[in-house]
């Protein structure tokens, strides 16, 4: 599989992140032509700039005007971007498992190749692109918070349960809101602003979690998002959110730098924390041994 130059595959992974970060200093003007791209990403990229002015009832100026307060070139630019983003997205998982079939019988066996260096580039944008400021402030609050509570549906599930177990090493107050044999409601009842909800969703969005982070922002808890998309619906509730680039030619999109950026969570969170908490981990890492749950030639 070929890859798009550097600077474009930037331009593309940052786009959500940049609409993110530079929406609310947009006019009302230029916020309703970026709403309109968001609602209509197909008719932008397939259709006349004339054509879309109108059904949005702005002047075409006024779509150049906010392309250019986005940072890029022009509008075409934009259009560029919203293209190759149709163009992954339309990419369903039966579609990419046939290409990579296609391709290994056609003799190209790089996959291994393009993987690492997909990879290797959604590290590097993520750490290029992260709101430091943000970043900090999550993990105070997490390291303040009443209770953190943990979810995330279909492929996020692994990601999320890893966190929630790399976490009960240093406190006791997090715990998994979709564990196996428990109930997701009962997780969210009580939680309040003193609390933290932490939602891992990428496309295809799982319903139940952007439903409840819907019910925690309700409830006025501190919803920590991460996602894949400026699209994502859960955004609409999030105290603080993290686009994570997750490009890849698998059939899957990876999730290699949401898992970077939860361990970047964890390795924080745990620089904070106190006496306590070095005590916990030596007390739970005495029961482990006493429970057999590690190997141990002693």
């Amino acid at each position: 599989m070929q890859f798009q130059s550097d600077v474009r595959w930037i331009m593309q992974q940052s786009f959500e992140q940049t609409l993110a970060g530079k929406y609310a200093q947009l006019s009302a003007r230029l916020q309703q032509a970026a709403d309109f791209v968001m609602a209509n990403p197909i008719d932008v990229a397939t259709r006349s700039l004339r054509s879309i002015a109108r059904d949005a009832r702005l002047t075409p100026v006024t779509f150049s005007r906010m392309s250019a307060a986005l940072g890029y070139e022009n509008y075409e630019a934009l259009r560029e971007v919203l293209r190759r983003s149709m163009e992954q997205r339309s990419n369903m998982f039966s579609t990419r498992v046939a290409q990579l079939q296609e391709q290994h019988v056609a003799g190209d066996h790089g996959f291994h190749a393009d993987h690492f260096v997909a990879v290797s580039k959604n590290l590097k944008s993520l750490s290029a692109s992260i709101d430091l400021a943000m970043l900090e402030n999550c993990v105070d609050r997490l390291h303040s918070a009443r209770k953190v509570l943990v979810i995330g549906g279909l492929g996020s599930a692994g990601i999320a349960e890893y966190l929630t177990y790399m976490t009960s090493f240093i406190a006791d107050n997090w715990s998994l809101g979709n564990r196996v044999g428990t109930s997701l409601g009962s997780g969210l009842v009580g939680l309040a602003a003193s609390d933290v909800l932490i939602v891992i969703t990428k496309t295809p969005y799982a319903t139940q979690s952007i439903l409840a982070a819907e019910d925690a922002h309700a409830a006025g808890v501190f919803v920590i998002v991460l996602t894949d998309n400026h699209s994502c619906p859960a955004l609409k509730y999030a105290s603080a959110a993290f686009i994570v680039p997750s490009d890849s030619p698998h059939y899957f999109s990876s999730y290699a730098g949401t898992l970077v950026l939860t361990e970047v969570l964890t390795g924080m969170l745990a620089s904070r924390a106190e006496g306590a908490a070095l005590d916990r981990i030596a007390a739970v890492e005495i029961r482990n041994r006493r429970l057999k749950e590690v190997w141990s030639d002693k």
